[in-house]
């Protein structure tokens, strides 16, 4: 219930600032102007979701295809649609967002942390099999007791190779 109260005063707070902007604007370039520049934005917004929503289906087809994880270009997909979708509602404030997300650096740094904020949310199987093996960065810890937390399990020391753990009491070496 808490979240939604957020929300709430935040899309209260959104449309009062769309508000003062869009007198503010029309004040300094004309009415009608403003109101063309308005039209003009949910045309092009109209426009670009369809293009994105054809461009993220097909890009998904052909990860598929490929046998590719899909998940690497969902999230740009993902940036550019919401880019469209905010073009397509009236108000400056947001068609500014919306045309910064159609910029490929911006698109590509929000696609990354919409896959961040994914994998943050969902198991390790479900994001390797949406975007692929993850890269970690690992340091060799100095040998000794390893601590364990109760009812851990067992505690196997080893290296992790591409997510799985190798034990290297059982490494076959090739001569």
């Amino acid at each position: 219930m808490r979240v939604f109260g957020f929300a709430a005063a935040g899309a209260l707070l959104l449309v009062i600032a769309e508000i003062v902007v869009f007198v503010l604007v029309a004040h300094a370039i004309g009415w009608w102007w403003a109101v063309l520049a308005g039209i003009v934005t949910t045309v092009l917004g109209a426009v670009l979701l369809k293009r994105e929503g054809v461009r993220a289906w097909q890009r998904l087809r052909s990860a598929v295809n490929e046998g590719r994880p899909p998940g690497g270009d969902a999230g740009t997909g993902v940036a550019g649609l919401a880019g469209a979708l905010l073009l397509l509602g009236p108000g400056f404030i947001t068609d500014t967002v919306g045309l910064l997300l159609l910029v490929p650096p911006v698109r590509a740094f929000t696609g990354r942390r919409i896959r961040q904020a994914t994998e943050a949310r969902i198991s390790a199987a479900a994001a390797g099999d949406l975007f692929g093996p993850r890269i970690v960065k690992a340091t060799r810890a100095e040998p000794g007791p390893v601590p364990v937390q109760p009812g851990a399990g067992d505690v196997v020391q080893g290296e992790v190779l591409e997510g799985d753990v190798i034990d290297p009491q059982h490494r076959h070496h090739s001569a």
